[in-house]
């Protein structure tokens, strides 16, 4: 749509496409390209998903007391190229096995920026939640993947896993986290057996909704002993009884 207004025309009304949305709409055009402004933004925001990808997590930076967990990927380059060694625990790791309800799972996974700005709100926002739960000791991967939670979770003894993990950098979306819940983690699990929540970020998904359906599929999980496809995220309208 050419315009450096970017409107649809309707009755008497005009819209902006880009007030509903942070997508690449309505651009306008120049001769045969875009503008040079919008142009200069996608550079930017792909700098921004290429930072987030390659970024290191600092663990001290979270502030919060943790078990420091490492993946068969020696570094970042390794990581990238084998996904399957972020799946697995370094050879060298050594847990303490004992009797848990959950644990709790950093990792640092495709976008660090994601794990540095939202992972500890989120935390926040979850464990007053877990009143009477037996939590596991909080552990941070580094170079880990979704995966890992299911040998992490099987070596502490925890009957659910829950990994906090940064997702794949979009071009306007370097920081979103997700959150996937395995019921009965053991080595060997596929993701159909997993639940997801995404995009938890102040632009998307809020910490204290994220909490809320993190609990649901938890509890939802420990009282029907599953997850995955068979565990629908079916709670009502939990965005609007946070403030009930």
């Amino acid at each position: 749509m050419a315009g450096a207004a970017a409107r649809i025309i309707g009755g008497n009304m005009a819209v902006d496409l880009r007030a509903f949305t942070p997508a690449r709409v309505a651009l306008g055009r120049t001769g045969n390209s875009v503008p040079t402004g919008e142009l200069l933004r996608f550079r930017l925001d792909h700098a921004r998903a290429r930072d987030a990808v390659y970024e290191q997590l600092d663990p001290q930076s979270l502030g919060i007391p943790h078990i420091l967990l490492r993946s068969a990927a020696a570094d970042r380059a390794m990581y990238l190229r084998r996904p399957d060694l972020g799946r697995r625990l370094h050879p060298d790791t050594r847990l303490e096995r004992g009797d848990y309800d959950a644990a709790i799972i950093l990792a640092d996974g495709l976008s660090a920026t994601a794990v540095h700005r939202h992972a500890v709100p989120l935390i926040a926002a979850l464990t007053p939640l877990l009143d009477g739960w037996r939590l596991a000791p909080l552990c941070v991967v580094l170079q880990g993947r979704v995966a890992i939670g299911d040998e992490i979770g099987e070596r502490l003894g925890a009957r659910a896993a829950v990994v906090l993990i940064g997702e794949r950098p979009g071009l306007t979306s370097p920081d979103s986290l997700g959150g996937y819940l395995t019921w009965d983690p053991r080595v060997g699990r596929h993701d159909a057996e997993r639940n997801c929540i995404s995009n938890v970020r102040a632009e998307g998904l809020a910490y204290e909704v994220a909490a809320r359906k993190l609990l649901f599929l938890m509890s939802e999980a420990r009282r029907r002993k599953l997850s995955g496809v068979a565990l629908k995220e079916d709670a009502p309208q939990l965005s609007d009884t946070l403030f009930d």
